[in-house]
């Protein structure tokens, strides 16, 4: 019986609706069934290779080998830089479980100072999963079996033998080759953000040679590929593709003279350079003093590097290039051969009263000298006769030859920097200051003064110009370089100009305390001494304050009769080249010829000064510590 008002629902029709949802839910589930079965096929099949890499890149890791770096090595072969075994230990992000408790555990096992462990904890929260953080470099090796042997309690610590590099001369060779250091941000980005330059104990040139000639030193880094499992720990290594080191880089330096050069310029602050006349080839570049690269590549502490910074003889710069002075009375002997190429007659005579007059200012001279010419102007340094020729010939024709000589000139060099001077003329003068050249510029400029300034490795191509006729070009690295050229001037003047130099040394001059002490051997020279600052009467570059007194500069070569060597040396306030400056050309020069005799007189110096060089500067940083509350060595020990 079917009620009043609805529908009558019949065995049939609760059947059909029954089918009707199986089949809708059947085709639903068919749809799914299908559809992942799709997507498992395309992962199995056309994806296989994308995921079977990743579970592989889960399984297996490539680890990056760096490169060993080629060595520096002097013009005899003598190592300059070399890489020494050395210990380090890293902390593997991905690895560590507490990290806390390992920097604590390594601070205790490595006794790690205060701002080394700030650091680590820093560079710990910056790091990639995958990248290792430097802990500790140059380790002993009691250090480093004590890591090793706590490794299983220490996890994501590695310790690692690797290399470190090292510059046997240490501080004699600072400026010239400078040093390596890990890569920072900027130079990682610079690269393409290559992972080689993220890889522990990786370093890269930062200064010098170093720097400039990365490329060719770096080599290619090799690469280990190791097992691990899901949680990272080493299952064992699978391959590996040994590095390649970078090629060896043969210098022109002399490293026993350069190391002599170093220790003969003692506690002072100055620059000695050493040249060959016939090739250009710098036997010795010395700037001191000077910061241990050894110390900087391994990273240098905030006191160390405020002791250096501020230190008034500026050990961070190197003086051979860098750093500028007034040439003083050793820019005359280039001023002789502007004044031969203008016409002058060497032996026209120029009476010296003791200065020179012009309009109402009277220019003063080192003495009353009487007559002179050209040859006895240069072995008296008379300033007199050089102010009249000066004058005579203009400023166009001295600094034509300056020019020609060597100043001004920036040289094609593998340096960071080279700073290189000024040679002024009238066109300069209307450039830089907008007025025109006086009478009173030439007279300055005709003695070295005023607005000329010269670099001691200028100073030094200039003698070795003047010593050979020869246009040399200065060279660092050993290769082959096409013979120089002679200069376009006439022999006869260059024998006037080396004949005053001869006498400057071994005659009536103003060096003749630094002469030779070798049989059959001589060296002319020239001596300078150049302002700093304005000081009348007796008291001219001594009183006051040290970095008030005057340079003392000398520029030389031997043997004068037939010139094989060049050299230059600048004593910063030496308060004159003959005291201070000729005396370290000698020793130089001496130990070219006879090294056994330049060695003892070094011996008996040091003895006086309390010490060789290293022991000084390190007896020096000890004290500055000292004073700063920290009585501790530069390089963080006890």
């Amino acid at each position: 019986m079917r009620r009043r008002g609805k529908p009558l629902i019949t065995e049939n029709s609760q059947s059909f609706t029954f089918t009707r949802r199986a089949m809708v839910i059947g085709g639903l589930q068919a749809s799914v069934a299908a559809l992942l079965a799709g997507r498992v096929s395309w992962l199995a099949i056309a994806e296989n290779d994308r995921y079977k890499l990743m579970s592989e890149e889960n399984r297996f890791q490539m680890v990056l080998v760096p490169p060993r770096r080629g060595w520096i090595v002097d013009r005899n072969g003598q190592p300059i830089a070399i890489n020494r075994s050395d210990y380090r230990v890293d902390l593997i992000p991905d690895q560590i479980q507490n990290a806390e408790q390992v920097i604590r555990e390594l601070t205790t096992i490595l006794q790690l100072p205060p701002e080394e462990v700030e650091r680590i904890r820093k560079e710990l929260d910056q790091a990639a999963g995958y990248q290792p953080v430097p802990v500790a470099e140059n380790l002993p090796f009691d250090k480093y079996a004590a890591v090793t042997v706590r490794q299983p309690e220490l996890p994501g610590v590695a310790p690692l033998r690797g290399f470190s590099r090292f510059y046997p001369e240490g501080a004699a060779v600072g400026h010239l080759v400078g040093y390596v250091g890990a890569a920072n941000k900027e130079e990682y980005e610079a690269a393409g953000k290559d992972p080689l330059l993220i890889t522990p104990g990786f370093k890269i040139g930062k200064e010098g040679l170093e720097k400039t000639m990365e490329s060719r030193m770096r080599g290619t880094p090799g690469a280990k590929r190791l097992e691990v499992t899901a949680g990272g720990k080493l299952v064992r290594e699978l391959a590996s593709l040994p590095d390649k080191s970078g090629g060896s880089l043969p210098l022109t330096i002399d490293a026993g003279l350069q190391a002599y050069a170093a220790r003969r310029l003692g506690n002072e602050s100055g620059s000695c350079i050493v040249l060959d006349c016939h090739t250009g080839e710098i036997l010795c570049m010395a700037s001191m003093p000077c910061y241990d690269p050894n110390t900087f590549s391994d990273g240098i502490s905030h006191n160390e590097w405020n002791m250096l910074s501020k230190d008034e003889r500026h050990p961070l710069i190197n003086k051979s290039l860098n750093a500028l002075y007034p040439p003083g009375s050793t820019f005359k002997p280039m001023v002789a051969m502007a004044l031969l190429q203008a016409g002058v007659d060497p032996d026209e005579i120029v009476n010296c009263p003791g200065g020179y007059q012009l309009g109402n200012r009277f220019y003063r001279c080192l003495g009353r000298h009487g007559g002179m010419n050209l040859h006895r102007a240069i072995a008296k340094s008379c300033n007199t006769y050089f102010y009249a020729m000066g004058r005579r010939v203009g400023i166009e024709a001295i600094a034509d030859m300056g020019r020609k000589l060597s100043f001004g000139q920036k040289f094609d060099l593998p340096v960071v920097s080279q700073s290189f001077g000024t040679m002024p003329d009238t066109a300069w003068k209307m450039r830089r200051y907008k007025q025109e050249w006086s009478q009173s510029d030439t007279l300055n400029a005709s003695i070295g003064q005023g607005y000329v300034i010269v670099n001691p490795l200028q100073l030094a191509v200039m003698a070795g110009r003047v010593a050979s006729g020869r246009d040399i070009q200065p060279r660092l690295v050993k290769g082959q370089y096409p013979a120089p050229s002679m200069l376009p001037f006439p022999k006869e003047h260059f024998e006037a100009v080396r004949g005053g130099m001869w006498e400057v040394v071994n005659g009536n001059g103003t060096a003749g305390r630094s002469r030779l002490e070798l049989p059959g051997i001589e060296m002319g020279g020239k001596t300078g001494t150049a302002q700093v600052r304005r000081i009348t009467g007796s008291q001219r570059g001594q009183s006051g304050e040290w970095k008030y007194r005057d340079h003392g500069l000398f520029v030389c070569f031997a043997p004068t009769a037939n010139p094989r060597y060049a050299a230059s040396v600048v004593i910063e306030h030496g308060m004159g080249g003959s005291k201070a400056a000729a005396p370290v050309a000698k020793d130089v020069l001496t130990y070219l010829f006879d090294k056994n005799k330049a060695m003892a007189a070094l011996t008996a110096l040091e003895g006086g000064w309390g010490g060789d060089i290293k022991t000084r500067m390190d007896r020096q940083a000890a004290a500055w510590l000292a004073a700063q509350g920290r009585p501790t060595a530069p390089d963080g020990g006890a």
